[in-house]
């Protein structure tokens, strides 16, 4: 089985000196007087009804970051809604400003990515895409929740921020599934659980059948099929599809 974790974080701002507010404004980075940080992690393994929370130590990430570095190492793939970009650039910079190691390369999903590529939404946020889907959305938050968790350290805040963040990972993982069924798998189910390629890639399901033959610009075979079960469609190489029949085949005349 695939191991997919799902998680998003949440950071503070900079704290800095700066002489007025406005567009269009250059603040050096001399003058930040603390570097943002994250302030919590939320994440849940697929097909698990919870989310966790991992929280900063009054405004210091290292143990946050050391708790969930081997989280993330048991991830076959990490999904995130603009983790390419953003969730995993800020991982790994805090890990670096505290000299950590790095994690391993891992194959990652990213549901803002897949939006952009794959769906014309007018907007591509998690929050839009989520109630396009008819779910409730993400929760409300201000400010001066942000404002009260950098500068006074209230538990009140913190216990929203979690709130908040752990709702976002509930909407990514709902978001994922509704999305996928039009993307392309980074990592095969069935091969995945100890299948032929054949099977379905989404899935694993054995229950697939053929939709089509189609061939390459380079002469290349390559057979369309269904699956039974999650009725995405995938294709697969006439190698495969070759052995898929060498199954079929026997299982006919064995009567299973």
């Amino acid at each position: 089985m695939i191991k997919r974790l799902f998680w998003d974080l949440e950071t503070s701002p900079n704290i800095g000196f700066f002489w007025r507010a406005g567009y269009r404004l250059s603040i050096p980075p001399d003058n930040i007087l603390q570097e943002r940080a994250i302030i919590c992690v939320c994440y849940k393994w697929e097909h698990e009804k919870r989310a966790h929370a991992i929280e900063w130590d009054k405004g210091c990430d290292k143990k946050l970051l050391e708790e969930f570095l081997p989280i993330a190492e048991e991830a076959d793939e990490l999904v995130a809604h603009n983790g390419d970009k953003f969730d995993l650039k800020w991982f790994q910079t805090r890990c670096l400003k505290h000299g950590l190691p790095p994690t391993n390369e891992k194959k990652t999903v990213d549901t803002l990515a897949i939006a952009r590529r794959r769906f014309y939404f007018n907007s591509n946020k998690l929050d839009y895409i989520a109630k396009f889907l008819g779910l409730d959305g993400k929760d409300e938050t201000n400010f001066g929740m942000w404002q009260d968790i950098v500068l006074n350290n209230c538990p009140t805040a913190m216990r929203k921020m979690v709130k908040y963040c752990k709702r976002d990972v509930y909407l990514l993982e709902d978001v994922w599934r509704a999305l996928s069924a039009y993307h392309k798998p980074k990592t095969h189910a069935g091969v995945a659980a100890g299948r032929d390629k054949w099977t379905c890639p989404h899935c694993g399901s054995e229950d697939v059948s053929k939709s089509k033959t189609r061939y390459t610009t380079a002469g290349n075979i390559q057979h369309q099929m269904k699956c039974g079960e999650c009725h995405r469609y995938y294709s697969i190489s006439d190698k495969a599809y070759k052995d898929y029949l060498t199954i079929k085949r026997g299982s006919v005349a064995t009567g299973a």
